[in-house]
């Protein structure tokens, strides 16, 4: 198989043009009007569609993810249009949409949570005959379970011997799924992780005619499901192949619930069941259909990745992307490599927003020239700091630190070029001062005022009040003293003229004034030296307290990120543990110890010295 984009829904009439124009129109919102199709398996391909993801990538709220998954015509769109809050919407059965295969997707705000998008996903139905292909099913099944956060799975009747057999899909799941690329040996089995990433499973029941009673007493849909599950005693194929499907469930779903349906209407009027209205369907149908809703509404979570990462809409377009690249290159769907290349993903924005946050805030905040060094270097620091807990903010997974360490050489060079603009800003103000200021006594010395017996004791006083005036002009930045000297060095020869020609002047006296000249312009030289080397410990002290800074806030992260991987393992070990409890409770020694182990190791991992990492 291989990945290709689907440019458009092909449409064969010409009155889809107007269906065309509302996919068009919605590619860049949030809620849709209609359905689209997300992913379609033609011949063979699977095929992401560019409009489908166009509108997920335009979803910045976090999703809940609710798919179904069942038999050909079992009712499953018609309970996806209801948790939209329409009549219509995902088809059922009309000619229009029935022979395109795949998983067809609604986003629609969420009726209960406020900033939250309904992602609803409606599949092919299983079992088709038409289809001649089992795989093709077994793939939907498999990238239904990874892309929700809720899992419904609609079938007809009961839930018997036959009805297990239908679920084969959830046993080929060890063999469809990764947990990791490459699990460690020491490590629980790969499968054992499926529980922390698994949606809850919601088991639909349609058309349910019997009482739900056990043993002569009344019992919930729940309850009706758990007595489903329970293991058949025996070690032989036959008991295997019936505790199979039934072992999956428990030890893969974290959650299971389940509700049942009476069957809507009459059957010569189910084909009709979209046109129908809730006052012309029984009534005990109705009712639990808005039950189903409700705890739909209420009790499905936001899509969430190890480490406690809320999915957005762009998030599951990465998601889709990196699942359906991997089914068509052969490959299996691998959660720790979808969560990884969405990390690349988002790290590498992460980086950007930290770097614009950082640019935005140098160029309200600073200045330019600052009076000092020190002052340049406060201000980077400041923004620095508020640059690193944005990429913190957007970052996850970030392994071996590899893009705060991009963030980091990128920060200090933003930081040398500010340096050098600041350079720039000082040099050209104190030039610019200097023309303002020294011209005046250049155009005296052009015109010989200064040639004169007694004229260089009038310049060097003249010097020194022009000096005191540059000096007492504000923000001139690191280069004043620099450029000054630059500038008086360069009529080094104007004032030796001066100093020569002024015949007042006896020739010890002369030798005096060049001497001392001298011993000022080395003053000059070695403050200036001073001021570098003053610059330098600043520059490597603001070095180390950026690395601190740094590792400040990736230790706290990490901390943060450890704390979530501990609350995740708990959950996880909470859930393994109830199993366990209930296998020995019923009997299964060999499974309980089974289970036991995979906790016992989960404990281990736990208890196991986190590494530090370090920005070096």
């Amino acid at each position: 198989m291989r990945v290709q984009h689907l440019p458009l829904i092909r449409r064969n009439s010409r009155s889809q043009l107007a269906y065309r124009q509302t996919l068009l129109d919605m590619a860049s919102e949030t809620h849709m009007l209609v359905p689209i199709c997300l992913i379609e398996n033609v011949k063979g391909q699977l095929m992401t569609n560019q409009e489908a993801l166009r509108i997920l990538s335009a979803i910045t709220q976090p999703v809940v993810v609710v798919a179904i998954v069942g038999l050909y015509r079992t009712g499953k769109s018609y309970l996806m249009n209801k948790l939209a809050g329409k009549q219509k919407g995902f088809s059922l059965g009309s000619t229009v949409q029935s022979h395109t295969k795949g998983i067809w997707m609604w986003c629609v705000p969420h009726p209960k949570m406020a900033d939250h998008t309904l992602v609803l996903l409606d599949t092919e139905g299983l079992g088709d005959v038409e289809k001649g292909d089992n795989q093709n099913d077994s793939w939907i099944f498999a990238l239904a379970v990874l892309l929700s956060s809720t899992f419904v799975y609609n079938s007809m009747g009961t839930i018997n011997q036959q009805a297990m057999d239908q679920l084969h899909y959830v046993t080929e799941l060890t063999n469809r799924i990764r947990a990791k690329s490459s699990p460690d040996e020491n490590q629980v089995e790969d499968s054992a992780e499926f529980v922390s990433f698994f949606p809850d499973f919601v088991w639909t029941l349609r058309d349910f005619s019997l009482d739900l009673e056990l043993d002569g007493q009344p019992i919930s849909a729940d309850e009706y499901l758990d007595n489903a599950l329970k293991l058949k005693q025996g070690t032989g194929k036959k008991d295997k192949n019936y505790n199979l499907p039934r072992l999956c469930i428990r030890k893969f779903f974290p959650k299971k619930k389940c509700f049942i349906f009476d069957r809507p209407t009459h059957r010569k009027k189910l084909a009709q069941l979209e046109n129908l209205h809730d006052d012309q369907l029984d009534g005990e149908f109705v009712q639990q259909v808005a039950e189903f809703c409700s705890y739909i509404f209420n009790y499905s979570k936001v899509k969430t990745l190890s480490g406690g990462i809320k999915v957005n809409g762009p998030r599951l377009e990465s998601l889709v992307l990196t699942y359906v690249s991997a089914i068509s290159s052969g490959d299996l769907p691998c959660m720790e490599n979808a969560v990884l290349a969405l990390a690349q993903i988002e790290n590498s924005a992460a980086v950007q927003k930290a770097l614009a946050h950082y640019d935005q805030q140098m160029e309200q905040k600073v200045q330019l020239p600052t009076e000092t060094f020190k002052e340049l270097l406060d201000l980077h620091r400041a923004c620095e700091r508020e640059a690193i807990e944005v990429f913190m903010k957007h970052s996850f997974k970030d392994v071996d630190q590899l893009f705060q360490k991009d963030l980091a050489a990128q920060l200090e060079t933003k930081r040398d070029d500010f340096h050098k603009r600041n350079l720039k800003a000082s040099s050209d103000r104190c030039s610019a001062l200097l023309q303002d200021i020294f011209s005046p006594l250049e155009e005296d010395v052009k015109q010989g005022v200064y040639s004169k017996p007694g004229g260089y004791r009038l310049f060097i006083h003249k010097i020194q009040e022009l000096k005191k005036k540059y000096y007492e002009e504000p923000r001139k930045g690191m280069q004043a003293e620099e450029i000054l000297q630059t500038y008086l060095k360069s009529k080094e020869n104007v004032t030796d003229a001066i100093l020569q020609t002024d015949q007042t002047l006896t020739e010890k006296e002369k030798e005096i004034e060049v001497e001392r000249v001298k011993a000022e312009s080395a003053e000059a030289a070695a403050k200036m030296l001073e001021e570098m080397q003053k610059k330098n410990e600043q520059l490597m002290e603001q070095k180390e307290r950026s690395y601190q800074e740094h590792l400040k806030q990736l230790t706290e992260k990490m901390e943060q990120d450890r704390a979530e991987m501990q609350r995740e393992q708990e959950r996880i070990i909470a859930i393994k543990l109830q199993e366990q409890a209930r296998l020995l409770k019923e009997g299964y020694q060999d499974e309980s110890k089974r289970l036991h182990n995979e906790i016992q190791k989960l404990h281990r991992m736990m208890e196991k010295p986190k590494c530090t990492c370090v920005i070096s």
